[in-house]
């Protein structure tokens, strides 16, 4: 069983965008691990493994346009299924 169950990945397209500041609010604020944060000031890529993706995808949407977003189940994964 994995803790976090959720590989949520997206893009945020948005102005005066700080990876350092997404970075430090997703870690303080929603349990997971595998954060990548990366980009500049118009265009940043998320990746992050949690059990509540929704949450994530709500933060992020209060930054910018979300696209490109992807969420998978590692456990279905993990036993060879889809998706």
């Amino acid at each position: 069983m994995l803790e976090f169950r959720y590989d949520t990945q997206l893009l945020i397209d948005g102005e005066n965008l700080d990876e350092d500041a997404i970075n430090d609010y997703i870690r303080e604020n929603f349990k997971g691990d595998s954060l990548l944060a990366v980009g500049d000031e118009e265009l940043i890529k998320i990746h992050y493994h949690t059990n509540e993706p929704w949450k994530v995808l709500e933060y992020c949407a209060t930054l910018g346009e979300i696209y490109d977003i992807v969420v998978e189940d590692m456990d279905r994964q993990s036993r060879g299924l889809k998706g």
